[in-house]
């Protein structure tokens, strides 16, 4: 029970100093850039009047000048963080921040977590047999992953779609779904997740490639030392079945260490493939996010930013949970 909650009150302080970081960027950088998303606002509402709710909003968020002091501005940025405000967007308005990154949200973990899962399942199950028949054939297929591992995912991305999307046309080249075929945008039919699928193939298959020689490498390694431990060598010696040998004692301890990898991994599914996303034109986080920094959208980049750190110390600590829960020797040393 003190390992949970040493590790619930290091998790709740690291969240604590990153919202307060998040809160102070902005008012770190030269310049006031509340002033200057109040200015791109009215030259994108066509020189109407804002309200005094969205100057509110953009203030609380961003800074509010000399008419509020450091410590009142950070504590109303916790009460309109708490109320789920982030405010409004300059390049987009007058949308708000949360609306738009709950839009793009859900293309980035579906497509991005579903891959990285998929990534991770074969690098393990194919590490843990290359490790088990070390010596063989098989251990070939090392250097043909590591190779695909080692390519900048956006030039392989740039691969796939010049042979399979421009030269073949088997896939299409941008986008997240056919939007001459849902104009209205997405909705729910199971034409329209036919249409997700078929154009998150190439995007998926992108990130399978340039991630699953990690994994690989990582179990095979790992199940070579665990068949040298003394416990699998006792239960050869004991007569038991090699598959039972290669499930129950070998695989099993020797993927331990990967699922720490794994958890950071997840954390990062919200975070996304950005330059993927660019090169795809895939609705998705990192989409928004590089379109934010073209646009100097101050707002929308702080909610993105604020977005991805949650989602890495959520990840984070139910990993840690976990992993504790699976050797027991991490709650006893940690």
């Amino acid at each position: 029970m003190s390992f949970y909650l040493r590790r619930v009150a290091f998790y709740l302080v690291t969240l604590w100093a990153a919202i307060s970081l998040n809160f102070l960027l902005p008012r770190l950088l030269p310049g006031d850039p509340a002033a200057i998303m109040l200015g791109k606002l009215r030259r994108a509402s066509g020189g109407r009047p804002l309200s005094e709710e969205t100057i509110e909003a953009i203030t609380s968020i961003l800074g509010a000048g000399k008419d509020m002091s450091l410590w009142d501005q950070y504590v109303a940025y916790w009460g309109r963080l708490l109320q789920g405000d982030l405010g409004v967007s300059s390049t987009r308005y007058p949308a708000s921040v949360a609306d738009l990154i709950a839009a793009a949200l859900p293309w980035t973990i579906i497509l991005v977590g579903v891959a990285t899962v998929i990534s991770f399942l074969l690098g393990i199950i194919v590490g843990a047999w290359v490790g088990w028949r070390r010596g063989t054939a098989l251990d070939h297929l090392v250097p043909v992953t590591t190779v695909f591992q080692s390519i900048p995912y956006f030039w392989l991305a740039l691969v796939l779609v010049a042979v399979f999307s421009v030269q073949l046309g088997w896939f299409p080249i941008v986008g997240g779904y056919d939007v001459f075929e849902f104009p209205a945008g997405p909705e729910p039919t199971w034409a329209f997740v036919g249409s997700a699928i078929y154009h998150a193939i190439l995007p998926a298959t992108t990130i399978v490639l340039s991630s699953v020689g990690g994994w690989l490498l990582g179990m095979r390694n790992m199940m070579v030392s665990t068949m040298s431990e003394d416990y699998v060598v006792t239960a050869e010696a004991k007569g038991l079945t090699p598959r039972r040998v290669r499930t129950r004692y070998a695989s099993r301890n020797a993927a331990i260490p990967s699922l720490a990898g794994f958890g950071i991994a997840l954390g990062f599914v919200v975070a996304g493939s950005i330059v993927m996303e660019q090169v795809f034109s895939y609705p998705g986080i990192g989409k928004l996010m590089i379109q934010a920094v073209q646009g100097l959208d101050y707002a929308l980049m702080q909610g993105v930013f604020l977005v991805i750190t949650l989602t890495v110390l959520a990840a984070n600590f139910f990993m840690d949970l976990i992993y504790g829960f699976i050797d027991p020797r991490v709650r006893h040393n940690g």
